[in-house]
């Protein structure tokens, strides 16, 4: 009878994308349709930009190509393990095969605008075809739909294997170590491209992004016809053999056990030493940062981005960056941290329901955070001055050591009880283990706020360093003192007025409130300008603005290896009486970008109110 009630294969997927656009229907509301329409522009801007460069410079096509299927590699792993909509766990009872389970799962994840996107840049195989005729565009257009498929599918299976092989410390630590050096190469990579240049480079590099799955369309456009059809045949090859490994990873997945920590050792647990107050919330802090594998994979991130972006200048033969690794490991250990609460879960009640202790599970946390970041950091930044060989940095390193340390326990702690974002209960995460369940969009932002207000904490010492050397020590030591506890005071009072506000909010996620107005509800000129504002404000203010007015305070701008490699800072192009004008220029434009799209929709909430009324 089992058999008569379950669909077929093409039923089964028509209800799989029911269900994947249903999802995506019901949850097009406030901020998330804003987000949505963001991503989706910015993908389309991307797309046509794909296509103009198949006209423009064909040579340049694999390259592109290969960047969108980095984007599906690295982008399951950079917001924890993949948004799985529809999971396999869901399925685990129906009376189907693993394989066409596995089918029409494939079929719901095009239910969604990302492969739509992905399609209309894809469109620049036959636009680049249409150079060798008619036989190239139909060969383009076989091979645009071949790679779409073949690229969503490696994101499957990549997925696939971060939840069921991710069961370990040491597992957890190597995709962290690989988001990493991902991300560092993502912001730096063009460093080693430009220390090897070279005409060699070029005929080797055109052979690799060839190589690579998002180039086989390339290469079948621009072979012979026999050839071409042997590649998009031997293409759908290897999407079958895809699709067959990802069915076997989902049936393993759903059969494994699914925990997103390691277990305590078997045997009789080791007892908590006989403390109280903070130094015990501190105990049970340093544990959960052992056995968590999300708080494991985030930690490595950040380190691994610390120690990979310095070497990326090493190889143009720049040192500077290497006193600093321990500094960059703090800013980005403190961004990956940032929401300690909502990564408890419903936790928060047993603190809640023992009198007075807020303060001592505010001051825990802020002590295992620094025993966790600081003693690596300390090391980093030792070893990497000693290294480098920069004796100037010295002052620059012992001042802004404690100030970030302090700073990034302070705020962290702070923006954990104010700015909480709810995720799913550890112990009840689904079977990719380094998915929290929380708003990946709202911990992001989260993460960008931290990356913005814990250097800011430094300040006072790089300000104090600038009149004389050492006189920061004293002012870095002062500064993060005084940030660690005075930010720790508020969070913690405000843990004691709002605790429970932040308990319903983890247990049942924010109240509707259906009056409140969100960007989404903007006018059209203004949505856009917000989109635009949010999405290019940093351009000018970080690597046009902020970093050329350090490399001119650090005198870096003078040095040979970068005279011979300026890259794109604008400012350190033009003539010397031009270049502060154009860096104050940038800052104050990327500022007031930032302010341009944080204050229109904090106004539009105000005149509502106003109207309300």
């Amino acid at each position: 009878m089992a058999h008569l009630l379950t669909p077929g294969p093409a039923a089964l997927a028509q209800h799989m994308i029911r269900m994947r656009l249903a999802i995506m229907r019901n949850s097009l509301r406030g901020d998330n349709a804003s987000n949505l329409y963001t991503g989706v522009s910015l993908g389309l801007l991307l797309a046509f930009a794909t296509i103009a460069v198949a006209v423009l410079w064909p040579a340049y096509l694999p390259l592109a190509l290969a960047v969108w299927l980095s984007g599906w590699i690295f982008g399951p792993i950079f917001i924890g393990g993949g948004s799985e909509a529809l999971r396999p766990e869901y399925f685990s009872m129906l009376p189907v095969p693993p394989g066409r389970i596995a089918a029409a799962l494939l079929a719901g994840a095009f239910a969604g605008p990302a492969p739509v996107v992905n399609l209309i840049a894809l469109l620049s195989l036959p636009v680049y075809g249409w150079r060798f005729g008619p036989a190239g565009v139909l060969i383009g257009l076989a091979a645009a739909v071949t790679t779409l498929i073949t690229m969503v599918m490696i994101s499957r299976v990549i997925v696939a294997l971060i939840g069921l092989f991710v069961r370990s410390r040491a597992t957890a630590a190597a995709v962290g170590i690989v988001t990493g050096t991902a991300i560092a190469l993502c912001s730096n990579g063009w460093a080693p491209v430009a220390a090897v240049g070279g005409s060699d480079t070029g005929a080797w590099s055109q052979v690799l992004v060839r190589v690579l799955p998002s180039g086989w369309g390339v290469a079948a456009v621009e072979a012979p016809w026999p050839l071409a059809l042997a590649i998009l045949v031997a293409n759908a090859g290897v999407i079958a053999l895809l699709l067959a490994a990802w069915a076997g990873l989902l049936s393993r997945r759903v059969v494994s056990a699914a925990r997103g920590g390691v277990p305590p050792r078997r045997g009789t647990p080791r007892p908590f030493p006989a403390i109280s107050g903070a130094r015990v919330t501190a105990a049970k802090e340093l544990r959960a940062w052992w056995r968590d594998l999300v708080r494991i994979q985030l930690l490595a991130t950040a380190f691994s981005f610390a120690i990979v972006t310095p070497l990326l200048f090493v190889s143009i033969g720049a040192w500077v960056m290497v006193p600093f690794t321990g500094l960059i490991a703090i800013v980005m250990a403190a961004a990956s941290s940032a929401n300690l609460y909502g990564a408890d879960g419903t936790a928060l009640w047993l603190t809640l329901m023992t009198p007075g202790a807020e303060r001592a599970d505010v001051r825990g946390r802020q002590l295992a955070w620094l025993l966790i970041v600081g003693p690596a950091a300390v090391v980093l930044s030792l070893a990497g001055t000693l290294v480098s060989g920069q004796t100037w940095v010295w002052p620059w390193v012992l001042g802004l050591l404690p100030a970030l340390l302090g700073g990034g326990a302070g705020v962290i702690v702070l923006l954990a009880v104010t700015l909480l974002v709810p995720g799913t209960d550890p112990h009840e995460r689904g079977g990719n283990p380094l998915s929290t369940g929380a708003d990946e969009t709202a911990e992001t932002g989260l993460a960008w706020l931290v990356l913005v207000a814990v250097p800011a904490t430094a300040l006072p010492a790089a300000g104090a360093m600038l009149l004389h050397p050492w006189a920061g020590i004293a002012t870095g030591v002062l500064a993060g003192a005084l940030s660690a506890w005075g930010l720790g005071k508020i969070a913690y009072r405000r843990l004691e007025s709002h605790g429970i506000d932040l308990l319903n909010l983890m247990k049942y996620g924010p109240p509707p409130q259906a009056g409140k107005p969100t960007t989404a509800d903007l006018p059209i000129q203004h949505r856009i300008g917000v989109t635009v504002s949010y999405a290019i404000a940093w351009l000018p203010l970080f690597p046009q603005g902020l970093a050329p007015m350090v490399m001119k305070i650090f005198d870096i701008e003078n040095r040979v290896w970068f005279i011979e490699n300026r890259v794109w800072f604008l400012a350190l192009h033009l003539p010397p009486i031009w270049q502060w004008p154009t860096i104050i220029f940038m800052i104050a434009l990327g500022l007031l970008m930032y302010g341009y799209a944080i204050l229109i929709p904090m106004r539009l909430s105000s005149s509502s109110s106003a109207t309300t009324r």
